[in-house]
């Protein structure tokens, strides 16, 4: 089962984009020439060809799919970063300090920043590129940025954001896409281009790109932490076919690649090296429970209980994952130990959860997908199993995102969700009234009570563990939304790749070398 097209987020290309474009870019100047100077002197070589995914669009605002951030983050940095665990760290910024009452934080910027550009990174051009982000026609992170009442500059290395409420979740909002630290000098002379030509201060910058075939990168010696960049040159590629992919390691075409649990075992035997690497993305079913038979809670509870969630890992992925309650996995500073199997299959309880329903013991239901085959037929026939008039809807791949995630018409939908930086973004996401993942936009009280909490607790407090997790067991109790399996990242790779770090939130590329 290949979930991407889920994962890839709602609102489609962006607008200006054109289909099949080819873009050699040029004008980066001394930056590329550094890169070069200093593969030979110290060593840095080698290419990373890696399958895996293009973004919708190379501008972090309107990049319309959380899953995005994986090849953003190849050419972009922002002010903080996450660590391995999820937990916020210093990366353009040196560290940051919020004032008592958790309604500003400043951050100190690192000395001698430069833009791929070779324009200055410093405290205004910080304060620009996320104002951008925050009130920029047709930002699709604004509404990650409604608690920002302005981001203002103080001296050449301090940035002051300027909170509507107390939000200490600012750092690790900032870890991610929201937080993408764009040239003023790009997007002031050329905004709708940066879709194809990304400006930042990543680890790489684009040299070449052939919308929905490759990109082409190169090392940016002007990264803040470039002595940990060991390669000269990468190339991105989209997601390889299943029954391909290993053939694809073989020949070459890839030296790294993304491959489903069913291709672990012939990666193995052709010699590759395979890691599977924890991840925030989780399978999910989006419950409507706006329409019949969801706005019935009896109705909502029986789905949790019908479903077989080990049959479907073991369908989806050959078992590799973890059974998920919970849209956080074990190991995460969300997840919950006390949640346990909460809604273990249960077959006897499901129909009596339906009989009990106003719609009684056979209500209809349509399971909306993008692929019939695999697990959304297998869950038909977990639902019809306790009574359940189950059928399958599938949607054309061109239709799915307006469908699914803007006018949210399907009753219910076999969907994966891929995690967000921050906790409470993630939430918002899922429960919010605006969720892409929250079809009936219903929300619940209490939840938005504990989540204001969350956003109130800094993020070293003791407390700040426990109410998250009282948020998470309030969300799966209460939300209709249910949680399947958890999706590691499973990376596929040549002998001639050293390890790749385990990061669980964004894939990173520090340390590792390519012969």
């Amino acid at each position: 089962m290949d979930n991407r097209i889920s994962r890839r987020g709602a609102l489609g290309l962006a607008a200006g984009v054109s289909v099949g474009g080819v873009l050699t870019l040029s004008g980066c100047g001394s930056s590329t020439d550094a890169a070069d100077a200093a593969g030979g002197a110290g060593g840095v070589g080698g290419t990373v060809k890696w399958g895996w995914d293009l973004p919708t669009s190379w501008d972090p605002i309107t990049s319309s799919a959380g899953w995005d951030v994986h090849a953003l983050s190849l050419v972009y940095a922002g002010l903080t970063q996450e660590d391995k665990t999820g937990v916020a760290i210093p990366a353009l910024a040196s560290g940051w300090t919020y004032n008592a009452a958790g309604t500003e934080v400043t951050f100190t910027l690192r000395p001698g920043l430069k833009f791929s550009d070779g324009t200055t990174l410093d405290a205004a051009a910080v304060a620009k590129s996320l104002e951008r982000s925050r009130t920029g026609a047709g930002s699709l992170v604004a509404s990650q940025l409604i608690s920002v009442a302005s981001v203002t500059a103080q001296g050449t290395d301090k940035v002051v954001v300027t909170l509507t409420e107390p939000n200490f979740q600012i750092p690790t909002l900032f870890a991610g896409k929201t937080g993408m630290i764009v040239s003023p000098a790009a997007f002031e002379k050329d905004a709708a281009g940066l879709a194809l030509k990304p400006v930042g201060a990543g680890p790489f910058q684009l040299t070449s790109y052939t919308q929905n075939a490759s990109a082409s990168l190169v090392r940016f010696a002007g990264f803040w932490n470039a002595a940990q960049i060991r390669i000269q040159d990468f190339q991105l590629y989209p997601l390889p076919d299943a029954s391909t992919v290993v053939a694809g390691l073989e020949s070459g075409q890839y030296n790294v690649a993304s491959i489903p649990g069913s291709q672990v075992a012939a990666a193995k035997a052709a010699g590759l090296q395979v890691q599977v690497i924890d991840s925030l993305v989780v399978a999910v079913l989006d419950v409507n429970d706006a329409v019949a038979p969801f706005d019935d809670d009896n109705v909502v509870l029986a789905l949790k209980y019908a479903v077989d969630r080990k049959a479907l890992l073991q369908t989806a992925q050959f078992g590799y994952g973890d059974v998920a309650y919970q849209p956080f996995p074990k190991g995460y500073v969300g997840y919950n130990d006390a949640i346990g199997d909460i809604y273990a299959l249960n077959q006897a309880k499901a129909k009596q959860l339906l009989a009990a329903s106003k719609y009684g013991p056979n209500p209809t239901v349509t399971i909306s997908t993008a692929a019939a085959a695999g697990v959304p037929e297998q869950l038909q026939a977990q639902l019809q199993a306790v009574g359940f008039n189950a059928s399958i809807k599938v949607i054309p791949e061109a239709q799915f995102t307006e469908l699914v995630y803007i006018q949210h018409e399907e009753q219910l939908t076999v969907d994966a969700f891929a995690g967000r930086d921050s906790a409470v973004q993630a939430f918002q996401v899922l429960f919010g009234t605006q969720g892409l993942l929250n079809p009936g936009r219903h929300t619940v009280a209490q939840l938005q009570s504990e989540l204001a909490t969350v956003n109130q607790t800094p993020l070293d407090s003791a407390k700040y563990a426990g109410a998250l997790q009282q948020a998470t067991a309030t969300a799966v109790q209460q939300a209709p939304n249910v949680f399947l399996y958890t999706e590691p990242r499973i990376l596929a790779r040549a002998s001639s790749v050293s390890a790749i770090p385990e990061y669980l939130v964004v894939q990173r590329f520090e340390g590792v070398t390519a012969g």
